[in-house]
């Protein structure tokens, strides 16, 4: 698999050269009269609206396409990323806008987000429509968040054949090659001589070997910022199996690996001034004769025993491991993601991951930077009284409460057990799946939370 990162086509034009007009209007515009009026009169004729995504194209005298016009609705602010339906609506050609009441940043970005395609296993791959980017828009920063979340969808769309931990430890070396940032791996049983126990309980039963992933850059003395991701590239459920329906979708349980990657492109892209750490504890949690079972027993890298109730819940053990290691270097701000719990998609939906932090501001700021992106989170609480959920019987933690209530709650409650010496900590639950086509993506993977990362990151090291 090619890994191009910033270097990836998009689907912008950067020739020059004539281009088609898109007038993006909202009904105001069609009733005002405010708009060019051969375009007008042809609204009219067909009883177009400019109901929000609805597109009209518009012919030449000589029966040529002319132009586009392109519904924004009523209230444009309520779908700020509805251009991304152009990308996938528009004839191919070369097009750019002629009008439009978004500012050029959300527009662009927009149509960048909706083009994506995953088309790597089809055999054809239809010309697309190109936009020529405002020249008040920040072409660098657009084609940069676009670089992270195209990286992390395809990652999670590609399939485990093709990404198990193999191939995620290519890409993540690639990404380290490509920033000339300093890599390292700990792989098999190497990872019990350097006590990362549970990484390795968990992904012994694969063919691929568990490994733990790491990547360093930045300056010293700058603020220190690690990123720890969920890698497992498949998920049976181990013995405790799930049933085939639950299977379908598990070649995402890597989407917290695939975010934390897309958003260190967008970090080291940006060259922030920050000290960055990056940790992914990549497995496959299988089932053979030497997977972990029921009822066992391990000691995790903090010393905590965990006792296993469910082999299931294997990626806050994974976690455990990764997040103590990443703890012992003491960061200002840890941030870790994880395709973790069904409960949290229960309690908000495949669309908007919940997060989990002790620290206030962070939580504060956070929320104000999903604000201004549009890349929507809520915050969930860390209620202490759901504490003694996960308690064991026979070791110090369960990784698998019993009784099934606060799910979301009691795998960050676990988590938690494993931070002590970072500054601030935060925990997305994310999905990493769109279940449906929206105006800014396709459906199927997902990057979530992490353009807001990435705001509040930048405007936090200024």
């Amino acid at each position: 698999m090619p890994y191009q990162f910033i270097e990836r086509a998009y689907p912008f034009n950067t020739k020059g050269g004539a281009t088609l007009p898109i007038f993006a209007v909202t009904p105001a515009h069609i009733e005002t009269g405010s708009i060019d009026p051969i375009a007008l009169d042809w609204a009219k004729k067909a009883g177009w609206k400019a109901e929000s995504g609805s597109l009209l194209l518009i012919p030449k005298e000589d029966g040529h396409l002319g132009g586009a016009l392109f519904g924004l609705g009523s209230n444009p602010s309520e779908q700020p990323y509805i251009t991304g339906k152009l990308a996938r609506t528009l004839p191919a050609g070369d097009w750019h806008i002629e009008i439009a009441p978004l500012t050029a940043n959300r527009l662009t970005l927009g149509f960048g987000l909706g083009s994506y395609r995953f088309d790597r296993y089809k055999s054809e791959k239809p010309a697309a429509a190109t936009l020529m980017i405002p020249r008040d828009a920040d072409a660098a920063d657009i084609k940069r968040q676009l670089s992270g979340v195209f990286l992390a969808r395809d990652l999670i769309n590609t399939p485990t054949n093709d990404m198990g931990p193999n191939q995620l430890e290519e890409a993540f070396r690639a990404l380290a090659t490509f920033y000339k940032a300093e890599f390292s791996v700990i792989r098999g049983k190497d990872l019990l001589e350097k006590n990362f126990p549970l990484i390795h309980t968990v992904g012994r039963a694969s063919a691929d070997e568990p490994r733990l992933l790491e990547l360093k850059w930045g300056k010293k003395g700058h603020r220190k910022v690690t990123l720890v991701g969920k890698g497992v590239c498949f998920d049976t459920g181990g013995l405790d199996i799930k049933p085939s329906s639950s299977m379908l979708l598990m070649k995402k349980d890597m989407g917290g690996a695939a975010n934390v990657m897309g958003l260190a492109l967008m970090i080291m892209d940006a060259k922030l001034k920050v000290d960055l750490h990056v940790v992914v504890p990549a497995v496959e949690n299988s089932i053979a004769g030497n997977a972990f079972r029921p009822g066992d027993i391990y000691k995790s890298r903090k010393g905590l025993t965990v006792q296993i109730d469910n082999t299931d819940a294997e990626g806050r053990l994974i976690l455990a491991d990764a997040l103590a290691y990443a703890d012992e270097r003491e960061p200002d701000l840890m941030i870790d993601m994880a395709t973790l719990t069904g409960a949290a998609r229960v309690a908000l939906g495949p669309d908007l991951p919940p997060f989990f932090t002790d620290d206030e501001d962070l939580a504060d700021r956070l929320s104000d930077a999903s604000f201004e992106t549009d890349d929507p989170l809520w915050r969930m609480p860390l209620y202490a009284g759901y504490e003694k959920d996960i308690r064991a019987k026979f070791a110090d933690i369960t990784n698998a409460p019993s009784g099934g209530m606060a799910g979301a709650i009691t795998a960050a409650l676990f988590l938690r057990r494993f931070v002590e010496k970072a500054k601030s900590w935060v925990h997305f639950d994310i999905f990493g799946w769109a279940p449906t086509e929206r105006p800014h993506s396709p459906g199927g993977g997902e990057a979530q939370a992490i353009r807001a990362l990435f705001h509040y990151l930048r405007q936090s090291v200024r």
